[in-house]
C-alpha cells in the first residue's frame, strides 16, 4: 500500500551533503526509489560527475533523466518514493531554453501540484543560492532570485524542509512524527 503524499524539502550550499542526506531519506523508506535527475552533461568535467552520482545510487534504484519536462516525468514515477536531484539545475536548464521568468514560475507550481498529489514520498533537493553576495551580472542575479523564488514555494508547500550546512541537517520545519511531545 503506498502511503499518502508526503513532500520533503531539502537544501544547502554546494558539497553541504544535501543529496547523501536525500538519498538515506529516501532509503530509509525502505520502500522502491526512484531517482530523477535533471543535470545535463555540457562538458567532460560534468559527464564525470553524473557516471559517478549513477554508480554511486544504490542497485535497486530505477533512474529517470529528465532535464525540462520534469513535472510530466513526476507523473510517470511508478515507485513509492521520488528522490528528484535537482531543483537548481532544472531551473538553469529552463533558463537555457530562453523561457520568460512567469513561464518557470509557472512550471515550477505544475511541478509541485505534480508532487503534491503523487502519493508517497517525494524529496525534493535544491541548492541556496541567496546567502551569499549579490551577482556582479544580469544573468547570475535572474538565476539566483529565479531559483531562490522556486525554492520558496517548494518549501511552503513540503511537510518537511531541511537545510544542510557543512554535512549537518538543520530541521526548518518539522513533521508530525518528529514534533517533541509536550
Amino acid at each position: 500500500m503506498i502511503a499518502p503524499a508526503h513532500l520533503v524539502f531539502v537544501t544547502g550550499g554546494a558539497r553541504s551533503g544535501k543529496s547523501a542526506f536525500a538519498e538515506r531519506r529516501a532509503a530509509a523508506s525502505g520502500e522502491g526509489v526512484t531517482y530523477l535527475a535533471t543535470a545535463q552533461a555540457f562538458d567532460a568535467e560534468m559527464e564525470d560527475r553524473i557516471r559517478r552520482h549513477r554508480a554511486d545510487r544504490p542497485a535497486g534504484w530505477q533512474t529517470l533523466e529528465e532535464p525540462l519536462e520534469v513535472p510530466a516525468a513526476v507523473h510517470r514515477v511508478q515507485t513509492p518514493v521520488l528522490l528528484l536531484d535537482c531543483l537548481s539545475l532544472w531551473v538553469s536548464n529552463l533558463m537555457l531554453t530562453d523561457l520568460p521568468d512567469e513561464a518557470i514560475l509557472a512550471r515550477a507550481d505544475t511541478l509541485l501540484t505534480a508532487a503534491r498529489t503523487r502519493p508517497g514520498l517525494t524529496v525534493l533537493v535544491t541548492n541556496e543560492v541567496g546567502l551569499g553576495i549579490v551577482p556582479d551580472n544580469a544573468l547570475a542575479r535572474r538565476y539566483r532570485d529565479l531559483l531562490g523564488w522556486v525554492n520558496q514555494r517548494a518549501a511552503a508547500a513540503s511537510d518537511e524542509a531541511w537545510l544542510l550546512a557543512s554535512g549537518l541537517p538543520l530541521q526548518l520545519k518539522p513533521t508530525p512524527f518528529l514534533t517533541p511531545h509536550p
